[in-house]
């Protein structure tokens, strides 16, 4: 489905919209609900890699097939590794078998797991034959997507002795590590993160525990972007969302503000309001900590007219695409000056976007969600837009909400 994309006829806009919940934290729950039946879940996520989630804690033997869905293939992995007379495939898309796990089922191993490659060597698909897994201890590079780490954290209560876990190197990602352990925390399991190591404690069951999954941050991102394209005077309301999330792309709202949007907290909504035409100069920013909001705000940048220098990018190189090298393409037809390494992007400013550009997703959720707000400037076409699904099913109805044209090609 190609999708023709124009912005509403004012830009002026007023509109409230309820987001659904984080996948990030609706797959890290549902694996922690699968280890202690007496965890429930509110606010769900309704996108794709929730719902592959789901179903794969349910399968004991035969294939599991995630698709696209990166965090599953991760939190899977160390899932399907520690439970005792579960055997599976574990596999997906052609671009998941392109995506590496050796580091992840490296560290399994030396926990003691059972896993081995049914094709390349250090890339799904692979075999996995559950055992009760004896070690406790185990390193990591710093580094590497913090899914891999995740991963490991979410099984550990559930080990024998539980986990220490030493990360070596600079950290990648922390609020994500975080995330993790304050879902542990909430469960009733006792961690500790003291510099490089983590230390979670082995728990045999836990209270009776309801957790309410906050609505996604980055699926915010894009409305951030709306507004920043939009008129002053713009007010979008968005629920739910907590002042303290556990989201590190929560840090959208100090962002924006440098581009104009201003953020306020009331109850479970965050309101957001154009302030005033701010256009810095150049936007430098250091993301290793939220990479997956990069892509919105070099779109943002771009049709503002301002340049930016985005760093701490080196883990989009193994996303659904090369997140950078896809930026660097699309952009580049819009009349975008830019450049990309293997972990930065730098772009010029310019004031020119070139119309009706097709632009291609790469079967990836946030090529197709970066790019809509640039409807706010010139008409575009997005290809393959029911890739949104991924992540965010009601993406394109939303828009309409807001008075987009989305018409399908």
């Amino acid at each position: 489905m190609n999708l023709y994309l124009s912005g509403p006829s004012s830009k002026l806009l007023k509109a409230a919209i309820q987001i659904t919940g984080s996948k990030s934290e609706s797959n890290r729950s549902l694996l922690l609900r699968a280890l202690y039946s007496n965890v429930t879940i509110s606010n769900i996520s309704n996108s794709d890699d929730a719902e592959v989630m789901e179903k794969g804690l349910k399968i004991s033997k035969g294939i599991v097939d995630i698709h696209h869905a990166g965090t599953a293939m991760r939190f899977l992995t160390g899932y399907f590794a520690s439970q005792e007379s579960k055997e599976v495939v574990l596999t997906g898309s052609q671009r998941m078998t392109e995506r590496p796990v050796k580091v992840l089922v490296d560290a399994l191993r030396n926990l003691g797991a059972d896993i081995e490659y049914e094709k390349n060597d250090g890339y799904p698909p692979i075999r996995i034959k559950g055992k009760k897994l004896k070690n406790h201890s185990v390193s990591l590079p710093a580094d590497i997507s913090s899914q891999y780490i995740s991963s490991l954290l979410l099984i550990a209560p559930s080990l024998e002795k539980g986990l220490e876990l030493n990360l070596i190197g600079k950290i990648t990602s922390v609020p994500y590590i975080k995330m993790t352990l304050a879902l542990l925390n909430e469960i009733g399991v006792e961690t500790s993160f003291d510099g490089n190591t983590i230390i979670v404690t082995p728990t045999t069951s836990v209270e009776p525990t309801s957790l309410v999954v906050e609505s996604d941050w980055s699926s915010a991102s894009y409305f951030y972007s709306i507004v920043a394209l939009s008129a002053v005077g713009t007010v979008i309301k968005l629920s739910a969302y907590k002042r303290n999330s556990l989201q590190g792309d929560s840090v959208l709202s100090e962002i924006y503000q440098k581009l104009g949007v201003y953020t306020v907290f009331e109850e479970n909504t965050i309101i957001l309001s154009k302030t005033a035409d701010l256009k810095p100069g150049n936007l430098n920013l250091e993301l290793s900590d939220a990479p997956d909001i990069a892509q919105t705000i070099a779109v943002t940048c771009f049709g503002l007219g301002i340049g930016c220098h985005l760093t701490g990018l080196h883990t989009l190189k193994i996303k659904e695409t090369d997140r950078l090298e896809a930026l660097d393409i699309e952009l580049s037809k819009l009349g975008a000056s830019i450049s990309v390494t293997d972990k930065a992007l730098t772009l010029e400013p310019t004031e020119n976007i070139t119309a009706d550009v097709a632009i291609d997703t790469y079967n990836d959720h946030r090529m197709a969600m970066a790019f809509a707000p640039l409807a706010m400037k010139t008409t575009i076409i997005v290809n393959d837009a029911e890739v949104v699904s991924k992540s965010y099913p009601d993406y394109w109805k939303d828009l309409k909400q807001l008075q987009f044209s989305v018409k399908e090609l």
